[in-house]
């Protein structure tokens, strides 16, 4: 069944989706700085703005609950590392998704299983503490990162110029939802190697996640 993604985040609907930002949004008030799963549902969310590079800058510090330009709800505000702010309409965001975004979405699927088995064998060999401050850490509050090496943004990205560009890279109908699959099965193996050649993966806490900056 098609669903809806922000992230890593799967929703039924692209209208379950938009309850959950809403929710985020609205259960804030003006001014809040926001942290946690809040913080990540919508910098994930930020990642599919068309606009998504002008807007993110120097990088993302922060992100706020804003008050409202027009009318009278609030929005969203970034807060870029070099102290410049700018507004982001989670709606937009939330519009059919590029081609770029799309791909992304689908090599991200395509290497899932990798991930958790990454996180696994961290588990079942005892060495589950952030790689960067050494912190113990529970599978249920951290995040694999690629912090140690390129970008997954910047792996799917040498992917696609091997493979003559986005336009080369087939997916399943279900893309149009945020998932799918790569039609071309050797396609896909071929981007499974790439993929094991260049992930360097790390853990993480949520908080030193969020403060990392995020390659397009």
């Amino acid at each position: 069944m098609p669903v809806f993604r922000i992230g890593s985040r799967q929703y039924r609907t692209k209208g379950e989706a938009e309850k959950a930002v809403q929710a985020v949004l609205h259960g804030h008030p003006v001014g809040t700085v926001l942290c946690g799963e809040d913080f990540d549902l919508v910098r994930d969310l930020l990642d599919m703005h068309h606009e998504a590079s002008d807007k993110v800058g120097a990088g993302v510090a922060d992100i706020r609950i804003a008050p409202p330009l027009i009318g009278r709800f609030p929005g969203f505000e970034v807060v870029r590392l070099d102290g410049s702010t700018i507004d982001f309409s989670y709606r937009t965001c939330l519009k059919a998704p590029s081609l770029d975004s799309q791909v992304r979405n689908v090599l991200r699927m395509e290497v899932d299983d990798l991930t958790t088995a990454y996180l696994e064998h961290r588990v079942s060999t005892g060495t589950l503490v952030s790689d960067e401050s050494g912190v113990p850490l529970i599978t249920e509050n951290l995040h694999v990162s690629y912090f140690r090496g390129p970008s997954f943004n910047d792996i799917s990205r040498t992917f696609a110029e091997n493979e003559g560009g986005l336009g080369n890279i087939r997916m399943t109908p279900s893309t149009a939802q945020g998932l799918g699959e790569l039609v071309d099965r050797e396609q896909a193996e071929r981007w499974r190697e790439h993929w094991k050649e260049r992930a360097r993966l790390g853990l993480l806490t949520p908080e030193e996640n969020r403060q990392r900056p995020r390659s397009r």
